[in-house]
């Protein structure tokens, strides 16, 4: 991975300091260099615009499949904030990724951001192809409301365990 180097910082891609951690570190020690973050360290305030750019970018049926995900989505959490995790439109609730979606080739994943929502719900999603992260559908046929309300709240339930 690249170095980002400034006149008074080096910042080192690294396991052992998160990516807010190495976004706030260059903050404070070169604020005049911000336009240039790479990428990587890019994880500022996410933004709603961010994924009407990404689903502007996207042919039709799949924009207004996505689109309808996302509407699902707000219903569940009218919260979230909307952003991009991952090059992926995101959905964050006091600073944990809840929910996301994304765009291929041939189908349409929703990205629970947690690898035990799909198994938890095994059942209501046996008709769908599944992975430990993502369910995917077709690029013409929205989730159901219901469906995407049972994922959330999956999501919510494992970031917010009651204490």
């Amino acid at each position: 991975m690249q170095s980002v180097t400034t006149p008074r910082v080096v910042i080192h891609p690294t396991e052992s300091i998160s990516k807010d951690e190495q976004t706030q570190l260059l903050i404070r020690a070169a604020p005049e260099h911000l336009a240039r973050l790479p990428k990587w360290l890019d994880n500022g305030v996410m933004s709603a615009q961010e994924i009407d750019d990404y689903l502007a970018r996207l042919d039709e049926p799949k924009r207004g499949t996505l689109g309808e995900l996302r509407d699902s989505i707000l219903r569940a959490i009218p919260e979230a904030e909307q952003g991009m995790s991952y090059g992926s439109p995101a959905f964050r609730l006091d600073g944990q990724t809840i929910a996301g979606f994304a765009a291929f080739k041939n189908h349409l994943s929703y990205l629970p951001h947690s690898g035990s929502v799909i198994p938890e719900l095994a059942g209501e999603v046996a008709s769908y192809a599944t992975s430990k992260g993502a369910l995917r559908f077709a690029v013409d046929t929205p989730l159901a409301d219901n469906l995407v309300e049972k994922l959330v709240a999956v999501r919510i339930r494992q970031a917010f365990p009651e204490t």
